[in-house]
């Protein structure tokens, strides 16, 4: 049987608590639940935001900045942590990690989009597990809104690009909504959708937190990507990283949205 490829992204708001220190507890949890994936064949591979939250918390800081130099500056604070941090744990279940920090320029031309999947290749194939991000320290384009959107969109470009079976986006609600079940009690969501349209995009009420930069809308430009590059999306909560099981055992506790091949 052949070996299947996940992305998993992980978004600001799981791995952090609302004073945007980090959430060792869930954090613990997702890197022992993606070894014990890793262990049964799966090929994962880690999309994780988060370094401006870990920055966040490691300066004292409990509202993120809005001038590019400093959000820059805790991205450089954060990394470094957020990497040491995902070493140290995934490394307590035996996997190894590599670090890949990505700009829009690096898969913007067919030679350079080969060589990002030359290098995710060779690590898996190494049984390393490659944690990717956006390279917030050098390019301000993300962090002032328009390069890949935010990690959502990354992890979309990086199932594409690595032909992965299919795309979990980790988030701080468990699907998608008809309406803002924060604020309508009465919000019915989503177990599947087929296609993303117009009508779907506007179920997308702007729902971002404090610590990331994305909201439902960026999920969903996200998946509309992915999947029309054949790849299955699910929009789940990250509050119980135990939960991805569910979606390796065929049952959907979030929203799926369906390949379109």
């Amino acid at each position: 049987m052949q070996n299947k490829r996940t992305v998993v992204k992980v978004g600001t708001s799981t791995l952090t608590y609302e004073n945007g220190k980090i959430n060792y507890r869930r954090i613990e949890a997702l890197c022992k639940v993606l070894s014990d994936l890793q262990n049964s064949g799966e090929q994962i591979m880690l999309v994780s935001s988060g370094a401006i939250g870990v920055g966040m918390g490691k300066a004292g800081l409990s509202k993120r900045p809005s001038e590019t130099k400093k959000k820059q500056a805790l991205a450089a604070i954060g990394q470094c942590e957020l990497m040491f941090m995902y070493d140290k744990l995934f490394g307590e279940y035996n996997h190894s990690v590599a670090q890949i920090l990505l700009t829009r320029y690096a898969v913007e031309t067919n030679q350079k989009r080969q060589n990002v999947i030359n290098t995710i290749d060779e690590l898996i194939s190494m049984n390393i597990i490659p944690i990717i991000n956006e390279n917030d320290t050098v390019a301000i384009d993300e962090l002032e809104g328009n390069n890949f959107g935010d990690n959502d969109m990354l992890s979309a470009i990086v199932a594409g690009l690595v032909s992965a079976d299919r795309l979990i986006i980790l988030t701080d609600i468990d699907g998608l909504y008809d309406s803002n079940p924060r604020e309508n009690p009465n919000a019915s969501k989503l177990d599947v959708v087929e296609k993303i349209n117009g009508e779907i995009l506007d179920m997308a009420a702007g729902t971002g937190s404090n610590r990331g930069t994305g909201g439902m809308i960026t999920k969903l430009q996200a998946a509309d990507y992915a999947t029309k590059r054949g790849v299955e999306v699910y929009v789940m909560s990250g509050e119980k990283p135990e939960n991805l099981y569910e979606v390796f055992d065929g049952n959907n506790i979030g929203t799926k949205f369906l390949a379109r091949h």
